[in-house]
């Protein structure tokens, strides 16, 4: 036990030099290169304990304040009460942080749409600038896989918006996917976006997809896609022994796990389509693009299905977070006794 976590917590030093606290008033925290780690962060990694990354852009950019705030905190006690630590990730005044203070939570959320919407691309330059910066799923993964963190939850990964095949939109959630090392775990793809596409170019990055206690991809907002997965998983430990294959055996690639959202949270799948199909248009009218498109199309969707999709969404992130947090702990446990579990057992 000794020796192993002396290992873990010398490869995460190496990995980007210990150099100490680098922000004011993170006194308890830790510096890592560019990158600052809370410290209960840095314990549980460098004892090999479960660690939950999650993104910054759904609290700044996915709902409005103070549901913001109530919906990060209540999705990071979840993780806590199913075993994990959780992690989430966020560029402040330059400075990429990997788990946050409630002050800092407030303080994002406070921002809102103020801080930058922060991609691959965007890094560079938000620490550059000094700038605050709210995580997409690409940027969570890349800090997230930068200090070993293996699992990350968000609501729903991006993808190839409708029609993609002219306008070429497709996110960088999918190029990340196919370059970093991660198991995200998602409730499919935003059923705004052309999902058949977006399975076609996750095969064609090589990324494991597979869906969670279901033969058929979810749609977000609704159980199903009327798309069958790749592949199923039923359990955490069937879940945690996927992602230990695929960091073992270096393939490179991500792997996205796609929960479907609880039944009794499923929004009408007619009533989001209609709602869709009209956000859409006025996106095009409006001549709305780009990473400003997406952030529109949900809140234009809320707006017409009454608040019903945006329900819908925090019900189905807390409910990733809940077969998150339980994955990272079969996980960090599978190299000493293979999680303690029955493999049959299902949440």
């Amino acid at each position: 036990m000794a020796s192993s976590a002396l290992s873990r917590l010398v490869n995460l030093q190496r990995h980007l030099s210990l150099t100490g606290s680098n922000r004011k008033g993170g006194n308890n925290d830790v510096g890592i290169g560019r990158v600052k780690l809370s410290a209960d962060v840095y314990e549980a990694l460098s004892h090999g304990r479960a660690v939950v990354a999650l993104e910054s852009t759904i609290i700044s950019h996915g709902m409005p304040y103070p549901q913001n705030l109530e919906t990060a905190k209540e999705v990071e006690a979840i993780v806590r009460e199913n075993g994990a630590v959780p992690a989430t990730v966020a560029i402040l005044d330059g400075v990429p942080c990997v788990g946050l203070s409630a002050e800092e939570l407030e303080r994002l959320a406070n921002l809102g749409t103020k801080a930058r919407k922060t991609a691959r691309r965007d890094i560079a330059y938000a620490v550059a600038t000094r700038a605050n910066g709210a995580t997409t799923v690409s940027a969570t993964m890349i800090f997230a896989s930068m200090v070993g963190i293996h699992v990350f939850v968000t609501g729903g990964i991006g993808g190839v918006h409708r029609h993609g095949e002219n306008t070429l939109d497709i996110s960088s959630d999918l190029t990340e996917l196919g370059r970093t090392p991660i198991a995200v775990i998602s409730a499919g793809v935003k059923s705004i976006l052309d999902i058949p596409r977006t399975l076609e170019y996750l095969e064609t990055q090589g990324v494991c997809v597979a869906a969670y206690q279901t033969d058929e991809f979810p749609s977000f907002f609704t159980e199903k896609s009327g798309r069958k997965a790749p592949c199923r998983i039923d359990t955490p430990q069937d879940t945690a022994r996927l992602i230990d294959a695929n960091m073992k055996l270096k393939l490179g690639t991500g792997i996205l796990i796609a929960v479907p959202i609880p039944k009794e949270h499923s929004a009408s799948g007619s009533l989001i389509e209609s709602a869709i199909q009209k956000a859409l248009k006025e996106a095009r009218d409006n001549d709305i693009t780009g990473n400003a498109e997406t952030p529109f199309l949900l809140a234009r969707v809320n707006e017409l299905t009454g608040g019903a999709s945006l329900s819908s969404n925090i019900a189905l992130v807390k409910n990733n977070a809940l077969v998150g947090a339980k994955i990272a702990v079969c996980l960090a446990q599978m190299g000493e006794d293979d999680c303690h579990g029955d493999t049959n057992s299902k949440l």
